[in-house]
């Protein structure tokens, strides 16, 4: 299906394969300017559709690859909490901050791996592929700088790094000390408090969209929140299990005093401010703006989650031997059976976290938090066949509101992306696959 492109019609390129035909329409002049110097024309490659069609196609480009990673996300995170509760419960490896620094710090092979499956699908010789792919990355961080699609001639020099670089560190301390306070909590709150409380941050995702986003408040998109809230809440208080804290086997530990509680209850809900802060941040300073590519906003989600994976392994390494000269969390290696699936778990997560970046920059912050709800439904159902204990009907009544929600937030999604991009057709239609042009290619 045709893409809009961005204004630089020599940085684009397909989702994951470059065009074969590097000499398709497009012929130089002697009014063009040199092959090695950028241009950033616009061509109209879809004049025989009308723009309503374009708008289609270009929302159903981004849903279609929203939907495939939004399924790779839900499967990923499933595994990746089951394997990290056995490690923790069952083989007793509970070691909170090391296994969060592994698991984000994994993130810095998102880039590594997508630049290996390029290179794969394409039949470029290495010097041309890594060129074209520093360009697109590089064009792609000054339209995230900026915020703009047409790059002036004079910010093309400028480099788009220093500013990722800012962005990836505060972006990067919201999530770690908001992923920091669900383990902090877990062990001085009840189980249905953390739960309920921790996915509120589907709410505070769609209360920092306003302000931040420019997002207006819409009836349909406000109540399916709502609905999603209230199914969270019915999974986690609706079988009236009593306020005990769990031991390493799951049994009941403690009663939890008044005090502790509260005190474990407003450091989840720190935690659940900071991780829809942290979504709501990186969709408005680190995505593309509206009307790239749908394969440009991929290839970049990952990117910048390599950036976020850098930036733990290279600075939050640090806590590690203070917390181990504190005594509060001994540093020790894992071993044999624990190591291997602890190696899995951490692999999961990468691909949970790769996937829910690309889902927040193609769709929105608001829609992939109540997306990530549904892993409370999978969730239980893999508890149900790993156990053999079904679900109670309170939680499978609340997951069954948290699917309805996610159905009517889609809906509304679905409605505003085309509208967007129907308005985008009337100002100008633009290149479908956002190919490099000859010159890009052959200037080497």
């Amino acid at each position: 299906p045709a893409m809009f492109k961005a204004a630089d019609s020599r940085s684009g390129q397909p989702l994951l394969n470059a065009s074969d035909d590097e000499e398709r329409g497009r012929q130089l002049s002697s009014s063009d300017p040199p092959p090695d110097r950028p241009t950033f024309s616009r061509r109209s490659t879809m004049r025989s559709h009308s723009p309503a069609t374009n708008a289609n196609l270009a929302a159903r480009t981004k849903y279609t690859y929203a939907a495939f990673f939004l399924v790779v996300s839900l499967v990923s995170f499933t595994v990746q909490t089951e394997l990290a509760a056995y490690i923790q419960n069952d083989l007793g490896w509970d070691k909170a901050y090391c296994m969060l620094y592994l698991t984000h710090g994994s993130w810095s092979l998102l880039w590594p791996l997508q630049l290996l499956f390029l290179k794969f699908r394409s039949r470029e010789v290495w010097p041309q592929f890594w060129r074209r792919h520093v360009l697109l990355v590089r064009t792609t961080g000054q339209m995230v700088e900026r915020q703009e699609l047409d790059l002036p001639h004079l910010s093309v020099a400028r480099s788009p790094w220093p500013y990722l670089l800012r962005t990836t560190a505060y972006i990067t301390c919201s999530l770690t000390v908001a992923g920091l306070s669900w383990y902090l909590a877990v062990s001085m709150t009840t189980p249905s408090d953390l739960t309920a409380i921790y996915n509120c941050s589907a709410f505070f995702a769609y209360m920092f969209s306003v302000p931040l986003l420019k997002e207006k408040l819409r009836l349909g998109k406000s109540l399916a929140v709502g609905v999603a809230i209230v199914g969270v809440l019915v999974v986690a208080y609706g079988d009236g299990k009593a306020a005990v804290a769990p031991d390493a086997s799951g049994e009941p530990l403690k009663e939890l005093d008044s005090g502790e509680r509260l005190l474990g209850n407003l450091i989840i809900g720190v935690g659940s401010v900071l991780y829809g802060l942290y979504e709501v941040l990186y969709k408005r300073f680190a995505c593309p703006p509206e009307g790239i590519s749908a394969g440009r906003g991929v290839i970049f989600a990952n990117t910048f989650g390599s950036l976020i994976g850098c930036f733990t392994v290279f600075v939050l390494w640090i806590p590690l031997p203070m917390l181990d000269i504190l005594g509060i969390e001994k540093f020790e290696l894992p071993t044999g059976q624990t190591a291997w699936l602890l190696f899995i778990s951490v692999i999961m997560n990468m691909l949970f976290s790769g996937s829910f970046l690309v889902l927040i920059s193609l769709t929105s912050p608001v829609l992939s938090s109540v997306a990530a709800l549904l892993t409370i439904f999978i969730v239980a159902i893999a508890d149900w066949l790993w156990t053999g204990q079904p679900p109670s009907a309170a939680a499978l009544f609340g997951s069954l509101l948290i699917v309805a929600a996610f159905a009517m937030l889609s809906w509304s999604t679905w409605l505003e992306m085309v509208e967007e991009e129907g308005k985008r057709c009337r100002v100008d239609l633009s290149g479908e696959d956002d190919d490099l042009d000859e010159s890009d290619k052959d200037d080497d």
